[in-house]
């Protein structure tokens, strides 16, 4: 059991963060320690272990199956609901072991869970009944669905969870997304460089770090799909044997169809000013299937579609700097997170896509690895929900007003 009295009280806080992300490769779960002034406020954040769950193919299969209305059940969502609870749990009971602490030393955990579905453009829903007379008419309704259910994971381990991180900001009138940018300033902010987080999961996403920024600064927002489409054309191509792209070593050996990328960039998203965000409900099956057949028509080998695959996501990170930051901030470095930032051959095209001034490199060059961030960042929100305090971004997110984010499971 926790108590927020005391927890505010200590200047030394020790929380775990997980993530899974749209990718669906596993799970990271990162032991955070944050360190506080005697005013409260944050004063360091560092990464004191970490461990990672990769998701076995039984378990991918069935998650990917949930996140498209075509094959999605009732009965599949709620079991992998309590489901994903175990596989938390056993990262958390791994990564404890790995570093040699008990549960009774971490304050909590922070869960982000595995997002299965995230509609942030409103839709029209049945009003709700006042008084005593129905009335016909509609609501705007938005929402965002994380699985993994809380309850497991806090009787699994002890250790009270905070989870539910997106649900708030929307209910705010955010977009619930991206969140990990309210702690991109923290690690990665430099009093003389520009500094672009760009974080290549399943989506992208970028967070704008201007030199000497404060939080109010700070500008992020998804760029469109990060491994999701490149994942999907290596996984058809190769008929299961790989899931990614390794190293980029396919689609080094392959040939950019640019007329292809510039075709699928006509995605009415990517005109989108910021705030926005998407994910796999946009860029999942049904998009990556459009891709291969246009690249099956146009004869395309498969090293040739994972190259061109590799070159959209890079263009489309590009194109989103080039229209939406560059004219109005001076960038130094962009340091790749995620997945992508393992990918040389999607790094090195996103580099010919940028000025020759900018630097792209890694979080993992400025001491953050690359696999880590995400995780740190939701410790990072878990810690100031128990401190009272507000965790996201509204020039981020599109919210009214800052708001304490996550649900308590004690």
């Amino acid at each position: 059991m926790i108590d927020r009295r005391d927890y505010a009280a200590k200047s030394e806080h020790w929380l775990i963060g997980i993530m899974s992300g749209t990718s669906l490769d596993g799970v990271d779960a990162v032991l955070t320690k944050i360190e506080t002034t005697a005013q409260g406020t944050i004063a360091s954040v560092s990464m004191a272990g970490h461990h990672y769950l990769p998701y076995s193919q039984e378990m991918r299969a069935a998650i990917t199956a949930l996140c498209s209305v075509e094959t999605a059940k009732l009965d599949d969502l709620v079991y992998a609901h309590f489901g994903l609870g175990e596989w938390y749990s056993q990262v958390v009971k791994t990564l404890l072991a790995k570093v040699n602490r008990s549960a009774s030393s971490i304050d909590a955990i922070c869960l982000h869970g595995q997002t299965i579905w995230h509609a942030p453009l409103p839709r029209a829903f049945p009003s709700p009944v006042t008084g005593t007379v129905p009335v016909t008419g509609t609501v705007p309704v938005t929402g965002t669905l994380q699985i993994g259910n809380a309850a497991v994971v806090t009787e699994r381990t002890g250790i009270a969870v905070i989870s539910d991180f997106r649900s708030r900001d929307m209910a705010a009138g955010g977009e619930g997304a991206p969140l990990a940018p309210f702690v991109d300033g923290i690690l990665f902010g430099s009093p003389t460089l520009g500094r672009i987080v760009q974080n290549i999961g399943g989506i992208g996403n970028a967070t704008v770090v201007p030199a000497g920024a404060q939080a109010e600064d700070l500008v992020a927002f998804d760029t469109g799909p990060g491994n999701m489409i490149m994942d999907a054309v290596v996984e058809l191509g190769s008929e299961g044997l790989h899931q990614y792209d390794p190293e980029g070593s396919i689609g080094a050996l392959g040939r950019v169809d640019e007329t292809l990328v510039q075709q699928f960039l006509q995605d009415e998203y990517f005109r989108r000013t910021p705030p926005k965000s998407t994910g796999r409900e946009v860029y999942g099956a049904e998009f990556a299937a459009a891709f291969v057949a246009q690249a099956a028509v146009k004869g395309l080998s498969f090293a040739d579609q994972v190259a061109t695959a590799t070159a959209f996501t890079a263009e489309s990170i590009a194109r989103a700097y080039k229209d939406f930051i560059l004219p109005k901030t001076k960038i130094a470095e962009v340091l790749v997170a995620g997945g992508g930032a393992k990918n040389p051959t999607l790094l090195n095209m996103l580099r010919k896509r940028l000025p020759s001034d900018i630097l792209v490199t890694t979080t993992t060059e400025r001491g953050v690895p690359d696999d880590a961030r995400e995780a740190m960042a939701f410790a990072v929100m878990g810690h100031e929900a128990l401190m009272g305090r507000p965790g996201n971004l509204p020039a981020v997110t599109g919210a009214r007003d800052s708001v304490i984010l996550g649900c308590l499971t004690l």
